[in-house]
C-alpha cells in the first residue's frame, strides 16, 4: 500500500514536470498539457484519486500551495505598470466580475436546472482565472506590454476577490434573512482586507527587517520566505476565513515594491517551485 501510495505521488511530480518540459519542446501553454494529463490520469484512467491519495491533507495542500503561487504573482506585480492600466484592471476586477458572475450564475438557473440560491454559489466559485491559467499564456503568446499587463494583474487580483465573494456568498445563503446576510458580508469584507492587509504587511515587513540586517543568510532567504508566506497565510485565515490569499498577494506586492533590499532571488526561488 506504501509503495503504491508512493508512486502515484511520484507520478504527480513527473507528470507535471513533464508536461511543462513537453510544452516547451512544442512551444504550446503548459496549461493544456497539465489538463490534459491531469483529466487521463485521474477521471480517465483512475490511476490517481486525490481524495484517496492525500484524504485530509488535500484541501491544505491546495490551499497552501495556491498560496506560494499567489505569491509568487504578487512578486511579479509593479505598481509602475498601473500608469495607463489601473482604471482597465479597476473594471476588470469589479465590473467584469461582477457581470461574468450573473451570466455564470444565469446559466446554471436556466440551463442546469439548479436552485437560485446555488447557482449564486456557483457563479461566485467561477468567476476566477487565475495565475495559473493565464501566466503560461501570456509567456506562449507573448502580447504587447501593455496587454500582457492588464491581463497578468487581473490573473493575480482576481483570484483572492474571487475567493472573498464565494465565502461572503456561502455565508449569504446560509443566514438566509436579507438583512443579516448583509450584515454579514459587509462584517466579513472589512475584517478580510484589514486582516488580509495587515497581516501582509507586517509580515513584509518583518521580512524586509530581517534581511536588511544580514540576519538570515543567503542559503536560507528563499526558505525562510517561504515559511513567512505559509505563516502569513495560516495566520490571516485562523481570524478569517479566506483571507489568506489576499495577505500573501499583497505580502509579494509589497516585497516587490520596495528599495530597502533585492528580491529577485526569491522571486527565481517562487517560479521554480
Amino acid at each position: 500500500m506504501a509503495e503504491h501510495t508512493l508512486t502515484r505521488l511520484a507520478s504527480i511530480v513527473v507528470l507535471g514536470i513533464g508536461a511543462q518540459w513537453l510544452a516547451w519542446r512544442l512551444k504550446l501553454p503548459s496549461i493544456l498539457f497539465l489538463l490534459v494529463l491531469g483529466f487521463v490520469a485521474g477521471p480517465v484512467s483512475g490511476f490517481l484519486h486525490p481524495d484517496a491519495l492525500l484524504g485530509d491533507l488535500l484541501f491544505p495542500v491546495v490551499s497552501v500551495s495556491v498560496a506560494v503561487i499567489l505569491f509568487e504573482g504578487g512578486l511579479t506585480l509593479k505598481l509602475p505598470e498601473l500608469r495607463g492600466i489601473g482604471g482597465v484592471v479597476l473594471k476588470l476586477v469589479s465590473l467584469g466580475v461582477l457581470v461574468t458572475w450573473f451570466l455564470l450564475s444565469a446559466t446554471a438557473y436556466l440551463l442546469l436546472g439548479l436552485n437560485l440560491e446555488l447557482s449564486i454559489l456557483l457563479g461566485a466559485i467561477l468567476v476566477v482565472t487565475g495565475p495559473t491559467v493565464i501566466g503560461p499564456m501570456l509567456r506562449h503568446i507573448r502580447p504587447t506590454a501593455k496587454v500582457g499587463n492588464i491581463l497578468k494583474w487581473e490573473g493575480i487580483v482576481i483570484d483572492p476577490i474571487g475567493a472573498l465573494l464565494a465565502v461572503l456568498v456561502f455565508e449569504a445563503v446560509v443566514a438566509g434573512e436579507t438583512q443579516r446576510a448583509g450584515v454579514l458580508v459587509v462584517t466579513s469584507l472589512l475584517k478580510t482586507i484589514f486582516i488580509g492587509g495587515s497581516v501582509g504587511l507586517l509580515t513584509a515587513g518583518a521580512l524586509v527587517f530581517l534581511l536588511k540586517r544580514y540576519w538570515i543568510p543567503d542559503f536560507l532567504q528563499e526558505t525562510v520566505t517561504l515559511m513567512l508566506v505559509i505563516v502569513a497565510f495560516v495566520v490571516s485565515n485562523h481570524f478569517q476565513s479566506e483571507s489568506g490569499l489576499f495577505s500573501v498577494t499583497l505580502m509579494g506586492m509589497a516585497l516587490d515594491n520596495q528599495r530597502a533590499v533585492t528580491v529577485k532571488h526569491i522571486l527565481k526561488f517562487g517560479e521554480n517551485l
